[in-house]
């Protein structure tokens, strides 16, 4: 018998008074972890003044599990639990490339239930050691398309919960309000010279977030605009701009965490407003760029939503439009030491990141974006 085969019991009767108090208590210590975080910060990267626009970076790092996925994480087990699909003794499987695993995997233990995550073998060490030291398994895939198939193998195969974040992310999330991201945004905004932000930019991985920020936004009846951006080799653009919910690709994201082979279920391309497609050698010079700027190393998916915010800025220039513009530190650089800060790496990869370094090096001297 297997590691995970020996972890399936018998299913449990939910009406069995054992069970209830263990899902009172399984609830109660999520939401206390909600309620021992303090919010994240919202940091300013360094524009010229006469420029009249600031541009800020929500900083997701900070979680207790480090990563913006900690509040996707929360929203899941919630979501899990208060359906019954969550129950003890039985392991919960995600399907991630590693910052969801990491935790998904802290509040599994929290809650003291198993944790497998299925994920690319390409997946950074750190993530997996960060994944281990919460008390999950790695489990991993050759294919990155793959993850799903043997995700839902492994919930027949173990007795246990698929939870399956592709899916379920932008309905597991409170998109109203009740202190999610874009709520948090405006309230730390309220001070500023310009509140309501002329745009967001907000990458994908399941599309959980655009998808919260976007449905706040029009439910508040904002102004603000939604921009995602999208990395080489994932499929959320051509899907976008071609309205193909089929649309597919043929290999996985060099940037971790976001870019998909598919159009996944949570990726709500009707609640956005722009999508642009960035090169990945782009993403790592800018994520470099932000660490020269304000001394913050961050992950990849942190550099294409900072290369796409940048590019935005450089049109509200040439328009002579003021204003602010939102992106996210999505989680911190110490994850990817031996990938976007890694020379070898990027050689590695066939990456060269000069032309785009110095293209914002150029912006950031002149305000004007190399044509």
């Amino acid at each position: 018998m297997t590691t995970y085969e020996a972890m399936a019991t018998v299913d449990v009767d939910r009406s069995d008074p054992e069970y209830r108090a263990w899902l009172k208590e399984a609830v109660r210590k999520v939401q206390a972890d909600a309620n021992r975080s303090a919010d994240t910060h919202l940091l300013r990267f360094p524009l010229p003044e006469r420029w009249g626009i600031d541009l800020y970076l929500k900083d997701e790092s900070t979680h207790p599990t480090g990563s913006l996925k900690h509040r996707l994480a929360r929203s899941l087990f919630l979501y899990g639990l208060c359906n019954g699909w969550i129950r003890p003794g039985r392991p919960v499987i995600e399907a991630s490339s590693g910052s969801t695993a990491v935790s998904e995997a802290y509040f599994a233990k929290l809650i003291g239930v198993p944790f497998i995550a299925v994920m690319p073998r390409t997946t950074s060490r750190e993530k997996c050691r960060l994944i281990e030291f919460h008390g999950g398994q790695c489990h991993f895939v050759e294919d990155p398309r793959k993850m799903y198939e043997e995700s839902a193998t492994l919930a027949v195969r173990t007795g246990g919960h698929y939870m399956d974040q592709f899916t379920y992310a932008e309905r597991a999330t409170d998109w109203r309000g009740n202190n999610n991201i874009a709520e948090s945004i405006y309230q730390q905004l309220r001070l500023e010279r310009y509140p309501e932000p002329a745009w967001i930019v907000a990458t994908a991985g399941t599309g959980g977030t655009s998808a919260t920020i976007a449905r706040y936004v029009h439910y508040m009846q904002h102004d603000t605009r939604v921009c995602v951006p999208d990395p080489e080799n994932s499929c959320f653009f051509d899907g976008w701009t071609r309205g193909d919910a089929l649309a597919t690709s043929d290999c996985g994201s060099r940037i971790e965490g976001i870019g998909r082979p598919r159009m996944e279920p949570s990726f709500v391309p009707g609640a956005i407003d722009r999508m642009m497609k960035v090169p990945d050698a782009a993403s790592v010079a800018a994520v470099r760029a932000l660490e020269k700027a304000i001394g913050r190393k961050a992950g990849g998916s942190t550099g294409t939503g900072l290369w796409s915010a940048l590019k935005i800025v450089a049109e509200m220039v040439a328009a002579r439009e003021q204003g602010s513009v939102v992106t996210l530190i999505c989680d911190p650089g110490d994850r990817y030491l031996d990938k976007y800060y890694s020379d070898d790496w990027l050689a590695e990869q066939g990456l060269d990141i000069a032309p785009y370094t110095a293209a914002i090096e150029q912006f950031l001297r002149t305000g004007g974006w190399p044509g």
